[in-house]
Parts: C-alpha cells; sequence; structure tokens
C-alpha cells in the first residue's frame, strides 16, 4: 500500500486500515498450508510440497493468486470473482475465505466480512493471521472484549511470525476502549519487535505525551521526525513535546520543518496560533 503525499496522514482510519491489511496479505501472499490444515498461523506439522498439493488446491492456489493481485490493485469487484473459481475449485482453502474477509472489510461489508473469517477459522482454528484480522473487524466495531481475546489468543502461538503487527493493532484497540495503560504496554512489545514502525512510534509518543511523560514522549517522537516517515502529525507533536520540556530552540526548529514541509495543515496552522493544547 502506497503512503500519500504527506506519508502517514491523519491519525484515524489510515493506521488502523494498514495495521490489518498487512498482516492479512501476508497471511495469504506465498503462503503454504500445512498437513493438519492449519494454515500460516498455525502449529509446525510437516509442510504440504508440490507432490502433496492435489489438482484441485493447484488450480484454487493460482486463482488465489490472482486474487490477491487484484485486491492489492483495488480491483475488489475481480478479486471476489477470482475468488469465488478459488472456492468452486477448493471449499476447504481457509486462505480464501481470509482475503474474502479482508475484501469486504475493505468494501465495509462487515456481515460478510465475519462470516469469511469465521469460516476461515473453521478451516484452520489455529490460523493467527485470521485470529487477528476477524479481532481487528471486532475493533472497529467497539465488540472490544472479543477483539482483544482474539489478539490475545493470536499472540499465544508461538510460532506466529507477525508479532509486531498484533501488539501494534492490540495496542490501537485498546486505546479505542479506553485501556491506556494497557495500550501503552502492547505498543511497547510492539515497537520491541518493530521499532522502526511509524505507527507505532508515533501512538505511543503520544500516549505518553498525554500522561505527561514527556522526557520519553521526546525519545520516541524524535526518533520518528529525524526519519523519512515524519510528517505534519508527528512534527506537531514534536513541537509540544519541546515546548513542555521548555526547549525553545528544538520547538522553533520543529515548528519550521512543520511549516515548510506542510504549510496548509490543521498543524501548522495551530502551530502559527500557538494552540498548544491542540
Amino acid at each position: 500500500m502506497n503512503m500519500n503525499a504527506a506519508g502517514w496522514p491523519r491519525t484515524g482510519r489510515w493506521l488502523f486500515g494498514v495495521c490489518m491489511l498487512v498482516v492479512g496479505l501476508t497471511g495469504i501472499s506465498g503462503c503454504a498450508s500445512r498437513a493438519d490444515g492449519s494454515g500460516p498461523g498455525g502449529s509446525a506439522a510437516e509442510m504440504v510440497t508440490d507432490s502433496d498439493e492435489s489438482d484441485a488446491r493447484k488450480r484454487a492456489r493460482i486463482r488465489l493468486e490472482l486474487a490477491v493481485g487484484y485486491f492489492e490493485q483495488g480491483q475488489t469487484t475481480i478479486a471476489l470473482d477470482e475468488l469465488k473459481q478459488t472456492i468452486a475449485a477448493d471449499p476447504t482453502y481457509g486462505e480464501a475465505y481470509n482475503l474474502r474477509g479482508l475484501i469486504y472489510m475493505r468494501l465495509n461489508d462487515f456481515r460478510f466480512a465475519e462470516e469469511s473469517f469465521r469460516k476461515a477459522l473453521t478451516i484452520s482454528p489455529r490460523d493467527s493471521n485470521v485470529m487477528h484480522n476477524l479481532g481487528w473487524l471486532l475493533c472497529q466495531q467497539a465488540r472490544y472484549p472479543e477483539s482483544l481475546q482474539l489478539f490475545s489468543q493470536a499472540l499465544s502461538n508461538p510460532q506466529y511470525g507477525e508479532r509486531a503487527k498484533t501488539f501494534r493493532a492490540q495496542g490501537l484497540c485498546q486505546i479505542r476502549a479506553g485501556q491506556r495503560g494497557d495500550a501503552e504496554i502492547s505498543l511497547l512489545k510492539s515497537y520491541e519487535f518493530d521499532a522502526g514502525n511509524p505507527i507505532t512510534t508515533y501512538n505511543l509518543a503520544t500516549l505518553l505525551f498525554q500522561r505527561g511523560d514527556y522526557s520519553r514522549a521526546q525519545f520516541y517522537v524524535r526518533r520518528l521526525n529525524n526519519s523519512e516517515l515524519a510528517n505534519a502529525e508527528s512534527l506537531w507533536l514534536g513541537v509540544k513535546v519541546e515546548q513542555r520540556l521548555g526547549n525553545r530552540e528544538a520547538m522553533q526548529q520543529l515548528g519550521a520543518q512543520l511549516e515548510k514541509r506542510f504549510p496548509r495543515s490543521h498543524e501548522a496552522g495551530a502551530y502559527q496560533r500557538g494552540a498548544f493544547d491542540e
């Protein structure tokens, strides 16, 4: 997924959406089914090789790969058509239902998305990627206890390889649920696995700033603002952190960057007004 001209824009749907989609496609593209049917997020059973794969599964896998490509290009109708053919070729292919769930989530059809993810879990009940995606879907509907339980289940799988993304999603969902202390713990764990992710870094710095831990907030937001992923939001957060710490020169340097790089942004306007409480 490409970023827009501003990098990673305003906090909200974009930050949450990316968290879901990246894990979903990681679980689909290049995946290999396992002999126990557990899928890529499941147990370490023997991997199915070409000689084990049935003709029906081969046809389904090729169709699924086409569907993934169309989905990544935003051609959801064609992707759904390919998925119909995938499922017709092999109705037991759990990854097809996982991708179908992601497509319906993109279309904001939450009922069909949930049906698809739950169908995938009936086929591969230990697939942590699917648990993650269903957890994120439920979070968007404010079904927080169910959502957080699914994230916890996904993370309990010791062989799950996308822990940074799921800890991040869990933290973002805990923010929505008003569980800020738990959210901070989750985001710190995500940061341990992937210190370069701007979504984790920004939201962690924001939480620390909001509870008055300005020195620690400074550590994280400075790392972000010193990277190519800085945007109007992160620069503005950096300005406010430095202002609270009394670092006038650093605050002015960040403010100058904000005005130069994002002159029409809400954050630049707030800086010009001196509205540091926004």
